[in-house]
C-alpha cells in the first residue's frame, strides 16, 4: 500500500474529520511505531506501519460494510426526515460518516439490510445488469396456486407494462413461500402477488446473493460483514 498523509489516513477512517485528525496530532496523541507523530503531514503505511491513536491500535478500513436485521417500522434511509431509520440503529462502534443503506426495504418488511459507505460497491450489487438474487420470505392472505407460482417464475407483465423478470419460487407452507427475485423494484413481490390474485401480508428478506442473514442477529441488531461473507454477495 502506498503511503499517505497520517491526518488524512485517519479522517478517512470515516469517524473523524480532518481537523479532529489534526487536533489529536497537535495534542501528541498519534503515534507511529512508537514515536509520536509532530505533523499531519508526516506520510505512513497503514498495512507495515503501527498506528496508535491515544494508545489505541488504529485500524484503517477504507469501508465498512454492515448486515442489519431491519425491524419494522424503520425506515430504509440515512435521512428519515424526522422517522427513525436503518441507520440509527448502527452502534457507535461501528459508525462511521457516509453510512447508507445499499438498497431498500418498505418500512413494514423486515431482515438483511446491508449498510455501508462504499458507493461502489453498492452500485454494483444494485445494477440491474449484474442481477444479485434476493431471497425473501413471503406470508401470503390466500393459498398459493401452482397457476399462480408457474406465471411468477416465468415473468410477468403488470397492466400498467411494468415486466418483472422471472422469480424463483419455493413453497414452505399452504400460504408461505420464499420467493427469490434478481431486481428490486417499487414494492415489487407484494405487486407480483397481487397481479396473480394474492396478497403479501409480511415480508423478510433472508438472503443477498449467496449470503444468508445471521439468524443470531435479533430485530434492530447488526454486525460487520466479513471478507468472505462480501464475496458471498456477489458470487454467481
Amino acid at each position: 500500500m502506498k503511503k499517505e498523509r497520517i491526518d488524512k489516513l485517519i479522517a478517512g477512517s470515516g469517524k473523524l474529520s480532518r481537523k479532529d485528525a489534526a487536533g489529536l496530532i497537535s495534542h501528541g496523541d498519534v503515534e507511529v511505531n512508537g514515536k509520536t507523530v509532530k505533523s499531519g503531514s508526516e506520510k505512513v503505511d497503514a498495512e507495515t506501519d503501527e498506528i496508535r491513536v491515544r494508545g489505541e491500535i488504529f485500524t484503517i478500513k477504507k469501508h465498512i460494510y454492515i448486515m442489519l436485521n431491519k425491524p419494522k417500522g424503520v425506515v430504509s434511509a440515512s435521512d428519515g426526515k424526522g422517522e427513525k431509520t436503518v441507520c440509527d440503529l448502527v452502534p457507535e462502534e461501528l459508525m462511521r460518516r457516509g453510512l447508507f443503506p445499499a438498497g431498500r426495504l418498505d418500512k413494514d418488511t423486515t431482515g438483511f439490510v446491508l449498510i455501508t459507505d462504499d458507493g461502489e460497491f453498492a452500485h454494483r450489487i444494485l445494477s440491474p445488469k449484474n442481477h444479485i438474487d434476493k431471497t425473501y420470505v413471503a406470508s401470503l392472505r390466500d393459498n398459493i396456486e401452482d397457476e399462480a407460482v408457474s406465471v411468477l417464475e416465468n415473468g410477468i407483465t403488470l397492466r400498467d407494462g411494468t415486466a418483472f423478470l422471472p422469480s424463483k419460487i419455493k413453497i414452505l407452507s399452504d400460504k408461505e413461500c420464499e420467493i427469490t427475485i434478481c431486481e428490486g423494484k417499487y414494492h415489487q413481490i407484494k405487486r407480483m402477488f397481487c397481479a396473480v390474485g394474492n396478497e403479501v401480508v409480511d415480508l423478510r428478506r433472508i438472503k443477498m446473493g449467496g449470503l444468508f442473514l445471521d439468524e443470531r442477529l435479533k430485530d434492530g441488531e447488526c454486525r460487520e460483514i466479513t471478507a468472505d461473507e462480501l464475496n458471498l454477495i456477489t458470487e454467481k
